[in-house]
């Protein structure tokens, strides 16, 4: 449902620059890649919320968000991004503070098996995927379009879900608060992901990935809040080590 809130406002945005007309100049290779980025988006999502279903936001949300590091080595390796001291530094500070903030207090609740951890490391490897693919595919056509076209094929792959597990009759159940926060959740993932690929398309993967990442902020803060996880010290000591890690990469 988001996913779908995302592409009306993809599209929009695509309307209101007049890029529609690009779409027919797109080549091959840009198209393969865009939809490549969009189906390890896809995959991502489906990891990460499966994960949270059975594990703490606060246990899945670091790893998930560990791909940060793992996204850098790929834009070294696959993209020849430049790996400095300072990148160097910030890759081993966001390791070792997402690893600090594995340590966490009791689970607020009973948590049973390693399936979340398995899930949320697949998660944050699609997501590395997600950025690299995303790179290379919109490098020569515009942000806003490429995004609009890749949200197209998340929203096949999400809709392609709910009919195999047979969850479409559910939909008659969502309540009007629900559905609101919803359409709510869209609109900031859309206007999150317009940044985003406008990002990656001027800058460094390597860098912008980073940056995106320290969401993590809110995420920790809302869980601490409004879900009452509580976190640690040394979960603490590891969220500052990954933002110190983060602002690094600005120098």
């Amino acid at each position: 449902i988001r996913t779908t809130v995302v592409l009306v406002m993809a599209w929009l945005m695509v309307f209101m620059k007049g890029k529609q007309h690009e779409v027919r100049e797109i080549e091959k290779k840009e198209l393969l890649f865009i939809g490549l980025s969009g189906i390890a988006t896809g995959a991502s999502w489906l990891c990460y919320f499966k994960a949270l279903q059975l594990g703490d936001v606060n246990k899945v949300a670091p790893i998930d968000k560990s791909s940060t590091v793992l996204t850098m080595l790929l834009a070294f390796i696959l993209l020849g991004e430049p790996l400095g001291v300072y990148k160097v530094i910030s890759m081993v500070l966001i390791a070792i503070g997402t690893y600090l903030m594995l340590n966490i207090q009791k689970s607020t609740t009973e948590v049973k098996g390693y399936k979340w951890l398995v899930l949320a490391v697949m998660s944050a490897v699609f997501a590395s995927l997600t950025a690299i693919l995303g790179k290379v595919g919109i490098e020569g056509i515009d942000s806003t379009l490429g995004t609009a076209i890749r949200t197209v094929v998340v929203l096949i792959m999400a809709w392609m879900i709910v009919f195999v597990t047979g969850k479409k009759n559910t939909l008659k159940h969502i309540d009007r608060h629900s559905m609101l926060f919803l359409i709510l959740s869209g609109i900031s993932t859309g206007a999150s992901w317009l940044c985003y690929y406008r990002a990656l398309k001027t800058g460094q993967a390597g860098v912008v990935v980073p940056i995106d990442k320290l969401s993590i902020i809110v995420t920790i803060a809302f869980s601490y809040i409004v879900l009452k996880e509580k976190l640690s010290a040394k979960s603490w000591l590891g969220l500052i080590l990954i933002t110190a890690g983060t602002l690094l990469l600005l120098v």
